[in-house]
């Protein structure tokens, strides 16, 4: 969308409330999750001002149609999230590959958040926006495993500040192209989203170095760490623990270090052999493990194991 003539010299937030009929405060958090872009560039501030012409693009949707527009419409619901363990303040599942965790801007009719709406219809009020009743992350359409659900809204923000202090411990399961000789590594380029809308792994350089200055782009710290688990011929089994939650983060930390994830069709190189990825069918990531505290200061920890369709496809390979 371009900013019209009425709109001119308007602070971003303004004129984005203005534009999508919504309220600041939600706007504010849209320009926080890095979601709006002006002219390609990240804004630096909510408060940025925006000009005649100028374009506002936003990459998702945190707002929007409430989930019981959706709900009322016919929708294939064959591919729903599994309970691994519940208590009176939460919900661990297990999410299936091809579900998406929530709504995005294409207004999708079926997702985690309209399942939690149909099985949960209490949490509708939990959490911060409505159409994420409970959820505190989410994992990829194509990535399947673990997620939390808050139940109540202590639960939810005790879990906010979980991820936020990184004191949450995930780890995934992934099968990339190519043999890594190293047993262990850790990547830690930064993560940003590219002028194509697609997230980016920016190496590190020293800017204070002026030949620099003009390759300097911004991207948030992310820091990856994998262990090999199993070496094929042509692949490399891993064990992945994030200690950061960036939107696409394994997938595109494994794409910088020249081993994409089985199955990934955004983050590839066309000079691979795509058979495996063909024959699966889907993305070869699975979150695993995932560990928090709950309001009773316990330590949980969750295993979901790896589906059927993962597991299957490692008895064939050598």
């Amino acid at each position: 969308m371009k900013i019209p003539d009425s709109l001119d010299n308007s602070r971003l937030d303004v004129a984005l409330t203005t534009l999508l009929d919504t309220t600041r405060s939600q706007i504010k958090k849209l320009i926080e999750h890095d979601l709006v872009f002006v002219n390609n560039s990240l804004p630096k501030k909510s408060g940025d001002i925006v000009h005649t012409g100028d374009e506002i693009t936003v990459h998702d949707q945190l707002a929007g149609e409430t989930l019981e527009h959706h709900i009322e419409q016919s929708v294939d619901v064959t591919i729903v999230p599994s309970v691994l363990t519940e208590t009176d303040d939460y919900v661990v599942i297990n999410k299936p590959s091809g579900l998406l965790t929530h709504p995005t801007q294409a207004n999708e009719t079926w997702s985690v958040s309209h399942w939690i709406w149909q099985q949960y219809p209490t949490l509708k009020k939990v959490g911060e926006y409505e159409n994420r009743p409970g959820i505190v992350h989410r994992l990829d359409k194509e990535t399947s495993g673990i997620m939390v659900i808050a139940k109540n809204q202590p639960m939810f923000d005790s879990l906010k500040a979980q991820f936020k202090d990184r004191t949450i411990d995930k780890q995934y399961t992934a099968l990339v192209h190519g043999r890594i000789e190293r047993d262990t590594d850790v990547i830690d380029f930064d993560i940003g989203r590219g002028h194509d809308g697609k997230m980016v792994a920016r190496p590190k350089t020293d800017t204070l170095l002026l030949k620099n200055v003009g390759k300097h782009q911004e991207g948030k710290t992310a820091n990856t760490e994998f262990f090999v688990t199993k070496r094929y011929s042509r692949y490399s089994l891993l064990d992945i623990h994030i200690y950061s939650g960036r939107t696409h983060q394994i997938r595109v930390h494994m794409f910088a270090y020249n081993h994409p994830v089985v199955g990934d069709p955004l983050y590839t190189q066309q000079r691979l052999n795509k058979k495996l990825d063909k024959e699966i069918g889907r993305l070869f990531l699975h979150a695993k493990t995932l560990a928090f505290t709950d309001l009773q200061d316990n330590r949980i920890e969750t295993i979901a194991e790896l589906p059927k369709e993962l597991s299957s496809i490692l008895e064939t390979l050598s």
